[in-house]
Protein backbone atom coordinates (compact mmCIF):
# COMPACT_ATOMS: atom_id res chain seq x y z
CA UNK A 1 0.00 0.00 0.00
CA UNK A 2 2.94 2.45 0.46
CA UNK A 3 4.33 1.28 -2.42
CA UNK A 4 1.62 1.79 -4.23
CA UNK A 5 1.22 5.49 -2.80
CA UNK A 6 5.05 6.35 -3.53
CA UNK A 7 4.23 5.45 -7.26
CA UNK A 8 1.04 6.86 -7.08
CA UNK A 9 2.76 10.12 -6.20
CA UNK A 10 5.49 9.74 -8.46
CA UNK A 11 3.38 9.69 -11.34
CA UNK A 12 1.75 13.31 -9.79
CA UNK A 13 4.94 14.98 -9.72
CA UNK A 14 6.34 13.56 -13.23
CA UNK A 15 2.94 14.94 -14.57
CA UNK A 16 3.03 18.18 -12.95
CA UNK A 17 6.50 18.48 -14.32
CA UNK A 18 5.30 17.72 -17.73
CA UNK A 19 2.93 20.03 -17.81
CA UNK A 20 5.00 23.14 -16.44
CA UNK A 21 7.28 22.92 -19.52
CA UNK A 22 6.42 24.97 -22.60
CA UNK A 23 4.83 23.68 -25.54
CA UNK A 24 6.86 23.28 -28.53
CA UNK A 25 6.59 26.23 -30.94
CA UNK A 26 5.11 24.85 -34.39
CA UNK A 27 7.43 26.28 -37.53
CA UNK A 28 5.40 29.23 -38.91
CA UNK A 29 5.05 28.88 -42.69
CA UNK A 30 7.22 31.31 -44.71
CA UNK A 31 4.72 34.11 -46.10
CA UNK A 32 4.26 33.84 -49.37
CA UNK A 33 5.40 37.20 -51.33
CA UNK A 34 2.32 38.92 -52.98
CA UNK A 35 2.56 41.15 -56.20
CA UNK A 36 -0.64 43.55 -56.57
CA UNK A 37 -1.78 44.48 -59.90
CA UNK A 38 -3.70 47.50 -60.95
CA UNK A 39 -6.02 46.37 -64.11
CA UNK A 40 -9.35 48.03 -65.38
CA UNK A 41 -12.11 45.35 -64.71
CA UNK A 42 -14.07 46.37 -67.89
CA UNK A 43 -11.91 46.07 -71.23
CA UNK A 44 -11.59 43.39 -73.08
CA UNK A 45 -8.91 42.42 -74.63
CA UNK A 46 -6.74 44.12 -71.97
CA UNK A 47 -8.61 43.08 -68.69
CA UNK A 48 -11.30 42.28 -66.67
CA UNK A 49 -12.53 41.11 -63.53
CA UNK A 50 -12.63 37.37 -65.23
CA UNK A 51 -8.99 37.68 -65.60
CA UNK A 52 -9.87 36.88 -69.29
CA UNK A 53 -7.79 39.78 -70.95
CA UNK A 54 -4.18 39.47 -72.76
CA UNK A 55 -2.92 41.77 -69.76
CA UNK A 56 -4.24 39.29 -67.10
CA UNK A 57 -2.57 36.47 -68.80
CA UNK A 58 0.78 38.88 -68.66
CA UNK A 59 0.60 39.32 -64.99
CA UNK A 60 -0.16 35.57 -64.25
CA UNK A 61 2.97 34.88 -65.88
CA UNK A 62 5.39 37.79 -63.76
CA UNK A 63 3.77 36.19 -60.74
CA UNK A 64 4.60 32.76 -61.82
CA UNK A 65 8.16 33.92 -62.44
CA UNK A 66 8.21 35.88 -59.46
CA UNK A 67 7.40 33.05 -57.01
CA UNK A 68 4.36 35.37 -55.90
CA UNK A 69 0.56 35.05 -55.00
CA UNK A 70 -0.94 37.16 -57.80
CA UNK A 71 -3.98 39.76 -56.01
CA UNK A 72 -5.56 43.24 -58.57
CA UNK A 73 -6.87 46.33 -57.29
CA UNK A 74 -9.50 47.15 -59.85
CA UNK A 75 -9.73 50.58 -61.49
CA UNK A 76 -11.03 52.08 -64.61
CA UNK A 77 -7.92 53.12 -66.44
CA UNK A 78 -9.42 56.71 -66.57
CA UNK A 79 -7.31 60.17 -66.11
CA UNK A 80 -4.78 59.53 -63.25
CA UNK A 81 -5.15 56.33 -62.87
CA UNK A 82 -0.90 56.58 -62.37
CA UNK A 83 -1.13 59.28 -59.79
CA UNK A 84 -3.66 57.29 -58.15
CA UNK A 85 -2.79 53.88 -57.71
CA UNK A 86 1.07 53.39 -58.08
CA UNK A 87 2.13 56.77 -57.52
CA UNK A 88 -0.43 56.12 -54.24
CA UNK A 89 1.50 52.34 -53.67
CA UNK A 90 -2.16 50.69 -54.07
CA UNK A 91 -0.06 48.55 -56.65
CA UNK A 92 3.22 47.00 -57.74
CA UNK A 93 2.44 47.38 -61.31
CA UNK A 94 0.31 48.29 -64.15
CA UNK A 95 0.47 46.23 -67.33
CA UNK A 96 -0.77 47.78 -70.56
CA UNK A 97 0.99 51.65 -70.45
CA UNK A 98 2.80 53.44 -73.12
CA UNK A 99 6.46 53.49 -72.76
CA UNK A 100 7.46 57.02 -71.16
CA UNK A 101 4.20 57.89 -69.36
CA UNK A 102 4.69 61.00 -66.60
CA UNK A 103 4.77 59.94 -63.23
CA UNK A 104 5.65 56.37 -63.51
CA UNK A 105 8.77 54.37 -64.61
CA UNK A 106 8.19 51.85 -67.63
CA UNK A 107 9.96 48.66 -68.65
CA UNK A 108 11.17 48.09 -72.21
CA UNK A 109 8.00 47.67 -74.38
CA UNK A 110 6.47 44.20 -74.80
CA UNK A 111 4.67 45.36 -77.64
CA UNK A 112 4.49 47.66 -79.88
CA UNK A 113 0.60 48.82 -81.60
CA UNK A 114 -0.75 51.57 -83.86
CA UNK A 115 -3.96 53.12 -84.40
CA UNK A 116 -6.24 51.03 -87.62
CA UNK A 117 -8.58 52.03 -89.96
CA UNK A 118 -11.72 49.60 -89.46
CA UNK A 119 -13.90 49.52 -92.47
CA UNK A 120 -16.07 46.18 -93.64
CA UNK A 121 -14.62 44.61 -96.51
CA UNK A 122 -18.08 44.73 -98.90
CA UNK A 123 -16.88 48.69 -98.84
CA UNK A 124 -14.47 49.92 -101.31
CA UNK A 125 -12.74 52.06 -99.01
CA UNK A 126 -8.88 50.04 -99.21
CA UNK A 127 -5.92 51.90 -99.05
CA UNK A 128 -7.05 54.87 -96.81
CA UNK A 129 -5.36 57.60 -95.26
CA UNK A 130 -5.72 60.39 -93.20
CA UNK A 131 -4.94 62.53 -96.32
CA UNK A 132 -7.74 60.84 -98.38
CA UNK A 133 -10.27 62.94 -99.90
CA UNK A 134 -12.57 60.14 -99.14
CA UNK A 135 -12.70 60.74 -95.26
CA UNK A 136 -14.23 64.30 -96.07
CA UNK A 137 -17.28 62.68 -97.21
CA UNK A 138 -17.70 59.42 -95.05
CA UNK A 139 -19.14 58.70 -91.61
CA UNK A 140 -16.52 58.77 -89.34
CA UNK A 141 -16.35 57.16 -85.65
CA UNK A 142 -13.08 58.54 -83.28
CA UNK A 143 -11.91 57.73 -80.18
CA UNK A 144 -12.09 60.37 -77.92
CA UNK A 145 -11.22 60.87 -74.60
CA UNK A 146 -13.05 64.60 -73.58
CA UNK A 147 -13.66 67.77 -75.18
CA UNK A 148 -10.36 69.36 -74.68
CA UNK A 149 -7.31 68.98 -76.22
CA UNK A 150 -6.51 65.94 -74.16
CA UNK A 151 -7.57 63.29 -77.23
CA UNK A 152 -6.14 60.66 -79.17
CA UNK A 153 -4.24 61.04 -82.37
CA UNK A 154 -6.48 60.54 -84.90
CA UNK A 155 -8.75 62.85 -83.55
CA UNK A 156 -6.01 65.32 -83.24
CA UNK A 157 -5.10 64.38 -87.08
CA UNK A 158 -8.50 64.53 -88.71
CA UNK A 159 -9.63 67.98 -86.77
CA UNK A 160 -6.30 69.46 -87.95
CA UNK A 161 -7.53 68.63 -91.25
CA UNK A 162 -10.32 70.82 -90.87
CA UNK A 163 -12.44 67.40 -91.34
CA UNK A 164 -14.97 67.65 -88.69
CA UNK A 165 -18.47 67.64 -89.29
CA UNK A 166 -18.96 64.20 -90.56
CA UNK A 167 -16.86 62.86 -87.12
CA UNK A 168 -18.80 60.81 -84.70
CA UNK A 169 -17.09 60.94 -81.51
CA UNK A 170 -17.26 56.99 -79.05
CA UNK A 171 -15.79 57.30 -75.98
CA UNK A 172 -12.82 55.80 -74.91
CA UNK A 173 -14.09 55.27 -71.30
CA UNK A 174 -17.84 54.48 -71.85
CA UNK A 175 -20.56 53.21 -69.68
CA UNK A 176 -19.52 50.66 -67.75
CA UNK A 177 -22.71 49.62 -67.03
CA UNK A 178 -22.05 47.51 -70.21
CA UNK A 179 -19.38 44.93 -70.97
CA UNK A 180 -15.93 46.22 -72.73
CA UNK A 181 -17.74 50.13 -73.39
CA UNK A 182 -14.93 50.93 -75.98
CA UNK A 183 -15.92 48.51 -78.18
CA UNK A 184 -18.48 50.34 -79.66
CA UNK A 185 -16.78 52.20 -81.73
CA UNK A 186 -16.10 48.73 -84.04
CA UNK A 187 -18.96 47.23 -83.42
CA UNK A 188 -20.53 50.85 -85.02
CA UNK A 189 -18.58 49.58 -87.98
CA UNK A 190 -20.18 46.33 -88.28
CA UNK A 191 -23.52 47.76 -88.30
CA UNK A 192 -23.46 50.55 -90.50
CA UNK A 193 -23.54 53.45 -87.71
CA UNK A 194 -20.07 55.07 -89.68
CA UNK A 195 -18.31 53.72 -92.92
CA UNK A 196 -14.63 54.02 -90.97
CA UNK A 197 -13.80 54.06 -87.73
CA UNK A 198 -10.34 55.00 -86.43
CA UNK A 199 -9.09 52.76 -83.66
CA UNK A 200 -6.54 51.42 -81.05
CA UNK A 201 -5.05 48.29 -82.69
CA UNK A 202 -5.13 45.82 -79.87
CA UNK A 203 -9.29 46.79 -79.50
CA UNK A 204 -9.75 46.50 -83.06
CA UNK A 205 -8.06 43.45 -83.62
CA UNK A 206 -9.93 41.68 -80.92
CA UNK A 207 -13.63 42.85 -81.89
CA UNK A 208 -13.32 42.76 -85.78
CA UNK A 209 -11.81 38.91 -85.07
CA UNK A 210 -15.04 38.38 -83.24
CA UNK A 211 -17.10 40.91 -85.82
CA UNK A 212 -20.07 38.42 -87.40
CA UNK A 213 -19.81 41.36 -90.36
CA UNK A 214 -15.90 40.86 -91.92
CA UNK A 215 -14.25 43.83 -91.14
CA UNK A 216 -10.79 45.25 -92.60
CA UNK A 217 -8.38 46.71 -90.89
CA UNK A 218 -5.34 48.88 -92.28
CA UNK A 219 -2.49 50.97 -90.52
CA UNK A 220 -3.36 54.40 -89.89
CA UNK A 221 -0.44 56.31 -92.21
CA UNK A 222 1.00 58.64 -91.89
CA UNK A 223 2.48 57.12 -88.61
CA UNK A 224 3.61 60.34 -87.36
CA UNK A 225 0.73 62.96 -87.90
CA UNK A 226 3.12 66.10 -87.89
CA UNK A 227 5.65 66.59 -85.45
CA UNK A 228 3.34 66.04 -82.30
CA UNK A 229 1.07 62.87 -82.92
CA UNK A 230 2.23 59.35 -83.11
CA UNK A 231 -0.19 56.87 -84.40
CA UNK A 232 1.83 53.89 -83.01
CA UNK A 233 3.36 53.09 -79.45
CA UNK A 234 5.37 51.09 -77.75
CA UNK A 235 3.43 49.26 -74.62
CA UNK A 236 5.07 48.72 -71.21
CA UNK A 237 4.56 47.72 -67.69
CA UNK A 238 4.50 50.75 -65.66
CA UNK A 239 6.05 50.68 -61.90
CA UNK A 240 6.38 52.90 -59.10
CA UNK A 241 9.36 55.06 -59.78
CA UNK A 242 10.49 54.09 -55.83
CA UNK A 243 10.86 50.82 -56.95
CA UNK A 244 13.63 49.87 -59.60
CA UNK A 245 14.43 46.19 -57.59
CA UNK A 246 10.91 45.52 -59.10
CA UNK A 247 11.31 47.15 -62.17
CA UNK A 248 14.66 45.02 -63.14
CA UNK A 249 12.58 42.01 -62.26
CA UNK A 250 9.84 42.73 -64.29
CA UNK A 251 12.75 43.41 -67.20
CA UNK A 252 14.30 40.37 -66.75
CA UNK A 253 11.14 38.62 -67.11
CA UNK A 254 10.13 40.32 -69.95
CA UNK A 255 13.21 39.25 -71.74
CA UNK A 256 12.95 35.29 -70.81
CA UNK A 257 9.82 35.33 -71.56
CA UNK A 258 8.58 37.07 -74.90
CA UNK A 259 7.97 34.65 -77.19
CA UNK A 260 5.67 33.31 -74.30
CA UNK A 261 4.00 36.99 -74.30
CA UNK A 262 4.14 37.19 -78.38
CA UNK A 263 1.93 34.26 -78.40
CA UNK A 264 -0.45 35.24 -75.87
CA UNK A 265 -1.07 38.55 -78.35
CA UNK A 266 -1.61 36.69 -81.29
CA UNK A 267 -4.26 34.90 -79.40
CA UNK A 268 -6.16 38.00 -78.67
CA UNK A 269 -5.54 39.54 -82.64
CA UNK A 270 -3.32 42.26 -81.72
CA UNK A 271 -2.07 44.53 -84.58
CA UNK A 272 1.68 44.22 -84.01
CA UNK A 273 4.26 46.54 -85.33
CA UNK A 274 8.07 46.03 -85.95
CA UNK A 275 9.96 48.32 -84.72
CA UNK A 276 12.05 48.86 -87.96
CA UNK A 277 7.98 49.39 -89.53
CA UNK A 278 8.58 53.47 -87.82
Amino acid sequence: MIRHALLLSLLAVSSAGAAAEPAATPASEPTMRELTVCADPNNLPFSNKAEEGFENKIATLMARDMGAKLTYVWWAQRRGYARSTLNEAKCDMWPGVAKGVDRIATSRPYYHSTYVFVTRENASLQGLTLDDERLRSLKIGVQMIGNDAMNTPPAHALARRGILDNVRGYMLYGNYETPNPPAAIVHAVANGDVDVALVWGPLAGYFAAQSAVPLRLEHVTPLLDGTTWPMTYGISVGVNRRNPELLAEVEWILDKEQPIIDAILATYAVPIMAINEY
